[in-house]
């Protein structure tokens, strides 16, 4: 006996069959819960995205109506969008990102302050700015623990040896922090270098080669 049958109250010939209410009820549903009767029915996930479909149909609907010129209006208002997006984009260059752990200043090759000198000169012939500047500050750091301004010390970032040259160089302390976090926004903040960041860290090493520095100032690091 089917379903319908079964509610019809109603037998094979045709006969009317008195099945009490809850009993009916029961044989309908254990009828309706075979499977051939379910699988045809779409699945959770067919379901869910069949509901997002039709919400975002009915919002772009909403919208091409709210806007001027209907759905052409619409398609308008979202190209001018795009290539905003794309003119601001082209305009301010890729997003930065403000360096928060900034690693040592070198790496565990031993260089001596000519031969990061060389490599950066080497890098700016190149306009590989990025690097030039990275091996100018290195060169720059080699040179003052070279004069003993600084002591050697493993693992030194950029901003510690510009706060211990700063010591022992007066009148050089802003200098020495800006060039210190045009080394890290370079090497750790993904800033790109230009020509004139690597002239200003190339000017300062110059300069302070020919500074006479305060020798009544401990150097920096440990022995």
């Amino acid at each position: 006996m089917t379903a319908a049958r079964l509610l019809t109250g109603r037998g094979d010939d045709d006969v009317p069959v008195t099945i009490p209410r809850a009993p009916a009820r029961e044989a309908a549903e254990r009828e309706l819960s075979d499977p051939r009767y379910q699988e045809h029915e779409p699945g959770l996930f067919q379901r869910a995205l069949d509901w997002f479909w039709d919400r975002l149909g009915d919002l772009l609907s909403a919208a091409s109506g709210a806007s001027p010129g209907g759905t052409v209006g619409l398609v308008v208002i979202i190209l001018a969008v795009v290539l905003l997006v794309v003119a601001l984009r082209l305009r301010l260059g890729p997003l930065r990102r403000t360096p928060t752990d900034a690693g040592a200043l070198f790496d565990e090759r031993p260089r001596t302050a000519a031969d990061h000198r060389a490599a950066a000169e080497r890098h700016a012939a190149d306009q590989a700015w990025d690097q030039a500047v990275q091996e100018s500050m290195r060169a720059l750091v080699r040179s003052l623990e070279e004069r003993a301004l600084l002591l050697p010390r493993p693992g030194r970032t950029a901003d510690e040896a510009a706060a211990e040259a700063g010591q022992a160089l007066p009148g050089h302390e802003e200098r020495l922090h800006a060039a210190a976090r045009d080394f890290d926004d370079v090497t750790y903040g993904g800033r790109r270098a230009t020509a004139d960041t690597y002239e200003r860290l190339r000017s300062l090493d110059l300069e302070l080669q020919r500074t006479r520095p305060r020798l009544d100032v401990p150097t920096g690091g440990t022995g």
